[in-house]
């Protein structure tokens, strides 16, 4: 008997017990190794935290103030996970572990139902087995939920174009607005964009009515006025109104500094998605073997994963994780590339070129960090990054083990391309999952100490102290999470009052040591008190009566 007609004896039960395993073992460990990346990772957090302090967890708050950015869904999550496990790293991130095992099972759970358990084990793999949608199931990040969302309310209406049956509208609504309570409106574009798409391609407009339109309709309302409804009758329309110009804003205009060319996402997803990337563009050859209904269901999947790429490309700010709902449809072309045998030759080479320069990277990695002192002539112009890497890190020479063990790996994929494709595959994608694990164990923590290290230790020792801690020239949030600090009188959320107004307690100002002499010429009143890591802190104590 084959190995395929064994995975297909299994019951189901097995097969998604052995993921939930594997999951957990993959997504839990290490969650709280290294310190909450600013920005995003140390803001939601810090919402969360506030959240636990005010008691309040119906308004979004940062630094105490309206925080209009995000619905409140995943900070529930993660408020929840803090009541469980403290205010930390861990709880902050455990939420998207947990995504990361609903997942896989549904994942697992619809390649199995459309296709087979064989194809949905490649799917499986293709999503834990790719370095960004691995990587995002540890972070503290919105996206993970908000995508899955996304993508049940599209699949929910794929099960009602296929059965036209009115209970996968009212559940393709709560899930579409479970989305819009994660992260805003734009899940609900994205889910009737697909729906318009797939209508228009395959000129079928009589697989909904209206009154599947008015279930899909309410139950998006039912479901998302769990805090939209309550925040507008407790408040009015001034939050939702800053929310939706914020919003707005965000599609027309650069947020932040964020802007980058059209192609970005699409480089982001070639390379951050590797190896299901190139198995993916291998997905939209024709195969004989698979049905119209599975024909039908890719072309929901390839629509799906097209609207995300294109409408974030036009959008002007450009953030990697925008283009993450792509990596649900990708991995899916990948899985039905690999499944169909569709894979071309050309894509091998692109494979062990990659895979083998990937492997080069996490070669040199510890090398470099041992020799940090190699960069120093390519940052003479740039203060800020020569200070970060002037930060002490001990890196160990064996640590170049990962990268040699990812390219025996590549070797042993090139070795077996022309006798197993299917081990070959294999191959690649546990060895990319152990890379990513490794990655995230051994090198991340050593990264991020050159990167912020050094100011959240500052931070965290001063915690217990009296005094405003902020900072100016540059945007962050881990001077909130990280002192744990509390809410104040009015005037101390007025950064020009901190800088200049009578204070009644000491003031930490932190800079980057680029704009240090600036702040010194129009701040004389501070005194320089610590420097580390490309960073400044100055202090001005409080007149004395």
């Amino acid at each position: 008997m084959s190995l395929q007609n064994k995975i297909e004896q299994l019951p189901h039960r097995f097969h998604y017990a052995i993921i939930v395993i594997i999951a957990a073992l993959l997504f839990i460990p290490f969650l709280g190794s290294v310190h909450l990346f600013d920005w995003d990772e140390i803001n939601f957090a810090e919402s969360a935290r506030e959240m636990l302090v005010t008691g309040n967890y119906t308004r979004v708050q940062i630094n105490y103030q309206p925080f209009w950015e995000k619905p409140p869904l995943f900070f529930w999550m993660q408020v929840l996970s803090m009541k469980i496990f403290g205010v930390n790293e861990f709880a902050a991130r455990f939420p998207n572990a947990v995504c990361g095992m609903v997942t896989l099972i549904f994942l697992f759970y619809i390649g199995s139902k459309h296709f087979s358990k064989s194809f949905a084990w490649w799917w499986v793999l293709a999503y834990a087995g790719s370095f960004l949608p691995h990587f995002y199931f540890k972070s503290g990040i919105i996206d993970p939920w908000f995508n899955l969302f996304i993508f049940s309310g599209t699949y929910f209406l794929i099960l009602a174009q296929q059965s036209k049956l009115t209970q996968y509208f009212i559940f393709s609504g709560i899930a579409t607005g479970l989305a819009v309570l994660t992260k805003g409106p734009v899940g609900l574009l994205l889910v009737l964009l697909t729906a318009s798409v797939f209508s228009i391609i395959k000129r079928d407009f009589k697989w909904f009515n209206l009154l599947q339109i008015v279930v899909f309709t309410l139950a998006v309302f039912i479901s998302s006025f769990l805090w939209y409804g309550i925040e507008l009758l407790q408040n009015g329309t001034w939050f939702i109104k800053e929310f939706i110009e914020y919003h707005i804003r965000l599609f027309s205009t650069k947020d932040s500094g964020h802007g980058g060319p059209f192609f970005y996402h699409f480089i982001v997803l070639l390379l951050g998605c590797f190896p299901a990337s190139f198995f993916a563009l291998n997905a939209f050859k024709k195969s004989s073997i698979a049905s119209s209904s599975q024909y039908d269901f890719k072309l929901w999947l390839s629509i799906l994963f097209f609207i995300v790429l294109l409408l974030f490309s036009i959008v002007k700010t450009k953030i990697i994780h925008y283009s993450s709902m792509c990596y649900l449809p990708l991995t899916f072309l990948a899985a039905y590339a690999i499944y169909y045998n569709l894979v071309s030759k050309y894509t091998h080479y692109f494979l062990v070129f990659l895979g083998s320069l990937i492997a080069l990277v996490f070669f040199l990695f510890p090398i470099i960090g041992v020799n940090i002192h190699w960069l120093e002539p390519f940052l003479q112009k740039d203060a800020f990054a020569k200070a970060n890497l002037s930060v002490q890190v001990h890196w160990q020479w064996w640590l170049v083990i990962f990268g040699l063990a990812y390219f025996v790996a590549v070797l042993l994929m090139l070795k077996n391309f022309s006798s197993s494709v299917v081990k070959s595959y294999a191959i690649i994608f546990v060895a990319t999952i152990l890379l990513v694990f490794a990655a995230l164990r051994f090198f991340v923590p050593k990264v991020e100490r050159y990167s912020q290290g050094t100011i959240i230790d500052f931070y965290k020792s001063v915690q217990n102290e009296s005094a405003y801690v902020e900072v100016t020239g540059f945007k962050s949030y881990a001077q909130y999470f990280y002192t744990k600090k509390l809410p104040t009188q009015l005037q101390a959320y007025n950064k020009d009052w901190l800088l200049t107004g009578t204070i009644d307690k000491p003031v930490y100002m932190v800079t980057k040591i680029n704009r240090a002499a600036e702040f010194e010429s129009y701040y004389p009143a501070f005194r320089k008190v610590k420097e580390g890591g490309g960073f400044v802190v100055y202090l001005r104590e409080p007149l004395l009566n």
